[in-house]
């Protein structure tokens, strides 16, 4: 069938032309071709306006139909109408447990998908090759290692172990569960081994910072006659530059090209992401200019990457230099570039040039929220952050995450909202079942400190089910610093010198404590220990960028 005109891509677009499109005579090809465009574009409005052309021709309830609209409203995060779509579909169909599953998997829901699948074997239903990848899919992103096995021992007594497919999606899982031996065994098993099953082992690899094992692996796979593609490349780049090992990056180009293949956009988007996690702005900046002087084109990704770059070093000017350079190119609505954006404007201070953008986006995910609530505490806006927790809370709150906890309680932190955050903790693990991190217990520690609850703190750290790190007793001793308690500053002080033995910052806040009480022996006494082990205090500096 021939198009009357091009299918837009924007959500609103796709609702503006879908009842003029949908009052044509349209073919089953047209209708795929649609839901596709509303699945990728998450345009769920647009959706449910085909969904109900579909049931008024009678086609909704045909399997390939029902199977993309599951998809669709899976991937628009309406898990509820996907699953009442599934329950429509005849038990005696399996595809539809194939589509289902393989549906929550993609778009991310693991803990649903495992829990489907339980209720598959329930039913009687013996799951097959195409089934079991998805499975092992969500196993690995969990990571639920206990699951994984149980699908192992599965997929040998079914004698599925000979199938590419299963095999890579077992690499995966125990390569994202840690087990790079189980992984290796498992490809070392495998009767005829291609060059997927090879960049799902580097992956793993890679993953768990082994790349020089991972690049030993390519080198063993070149002479036994499996030759590498541009994804195995990529994926070794991306692994030495994330721990900033350059020599080892220009090795691989080297390599890489010598073995036929030339490095395209994902190669250099890689190194410049390396170079911004690693805090090497200048040189992520100047790898940027340099990809486009070698004629190479940056994507959605490349500009994603690239925006925390202006973040880190507070730089503004190359942010919306970048913004505009996005928007000429095209990208500067993709949702990762916009939650990026939001997070670059809100980390130097522009907090309603990011508010602006945040509202204006149609879509949003984790990181946009995240970026904002975040944006909102650090600058002080305190009530704003919660009232946009609470917001999400409302709107989206399955995209509720550690993350979102921890820009919360940073704003009940600042804004000395002391029961409020209590009851956020509590909300998080009862409600959310998200259990506390390093970071939610300093976030605590700092609330109840700044409060003056100092005893309350401290009995909270004692509480803690792992290891209190440096933030958490760096939050302890700030609190005493502030409120002038020098018996847990010392307590807090004996912890900060174990963790970081070179450090003497905790040492001279203590110092300056007992001074600040009249303990003037102690301080000196202090200071002689100091200069004893050598640890000298470091001038402050600020990096302000003109211009």
């Amino acid at each position: 069938m021939a198009y009357l005109f091009k299918i837009p891509t924007s959500p609103r677009a796709l609702y503006a032309t879908c009842f003029i499109r949908l009052s044509l005579q349209t073919s089953s090809a047209a209708y795929f071709k649609f839901i596709e465009k509303c699945t990728n574009g998450g345009a769920l409005l647009s959706g449910r306006v085909v969904h109900s052309q579909l049931i008024i021709n009678g086609l909704a309830r045909l399997t390939h139909f029902a199977a993309k609209l599951i998809a669709m409203y899976a991937e628009c995060g309406e898990l509820p109408v996907a699953r009442k779509l599934f329950d429509k579909i005849p038990k005696s169909n399996y595809r539809r447990w194939i589509v289902v599953l393989g549906a929550y998997a993609k778009c991310g829901f693991y803990r649903e998908t495992l829990i489907l699948f339980r209720e598959m074997q329930g039913e009687g239903v013996r799951p097959n090759n195409y089934v079991l990848p998805s499975v092992l899919k969500a196993c690995g992103h969990l990571p639920d290692l206990w699951m994984g096995k149980e699908m192992h021992c599965l997929i040998l007594r079914r004698s599925f172990e000979f199938d590419a497919f299963v095999n890579s999606a077992l690499i995966d899982m125990y390569s994202k569960c840690g087990l790079f031996e189980k992984a290796r065994r498992v490809f070392n098993g495998m009767l005829e081994k291609d060059v997927v099953g090879l960049n799902v082992m580097v992956s793993g690899f890679v993953q768990g910072g082994l790349v020089k094992e991972a690049l030993g692996l390519v080198e063993d796979m070149q002479l036994a006659g499996v030759k590498p593609n541009v994804v195995t490349w990529n994926t070794l780049i991306a692994g030495s530059s994330r721990a900033g090992d350059d020599l080892m990056v220009d090795e691989l180009l080297q390599l890489m090209r010598v073995s036929g293949v030339e490095p395209d956009t994902v190669s250099w988007t890689s190194i410049i992401s390396g170079f911004v996690q690693n805090f090497r702005s200048s040189e992520a900046f100047a790898t940027f200019k340099k990809m486009l002087d070698s004629g190479y084109y940056p994507t959605s990704n490349t500009i994603s990457s690239l925006l925390p770059a202006c973040a880190n070093v507070a730089n503004v000017r190359h942010g919306r230099e970048i913004h505009g350079y996005a928007l000429v190119i095209g990208v500067g609505e993709d949702i990762y570039v916009r939650s990026a954006l939001v997070d670059m404007y809100a980390k130097c201070g522009f907090i309603s040039a990011a508010s602006t953008l945040f509202e204006k986006m149609s879509k949003r995910n984790s990181v946009t929220w995240n970026s904002m609530i975040f944006g909102y505490a650090n600058h002080g806006y305190c009530s704003e952050a919660i009232e946009l927790f609470k917001r999400m809370e409302r709107e989206e709150g399955d995209k509720l995450d550690h993350l979102t906890f921890t820009a919360a309680l940073t704003a009940c932190s600042h804004g000395g909202m002391i029961e409020l955050g209590k009851d956020l903790f509590k909300t998080m693990q009862k409600k959310y079942k998200i259990k506390p991190r390093l970071e939610h217990y300093a976030c605590m520690v700092d609330l109840l400190g700044r409060a003056g609850k100092l005893i309350e703190a401290y009995d909270l750290i004692k509480s803690m089910p792992m290891e209190p790190d440096f933030f958490v007793w760096g939050a302890l001793l700030g609190a005493c610093r502030q409120h002038g308690n020098i018996d847990l500053a010392h307590v807090a002080v004996r912890h900060l010198s174990e963790l970081e033995p070179q450090s003497s910052g905790s040492s001279v806040l203590l110092s300056n404590l007992y001074a600040g009480a009249g303990r003037w022996g102690n301080a000196a006494g202090l200071k002689k220990i100091m200069k004893k082990r050598k640890l000298k205090k470091f001038p402050g500096c600020s990096w302000v960028e003109s211009g």
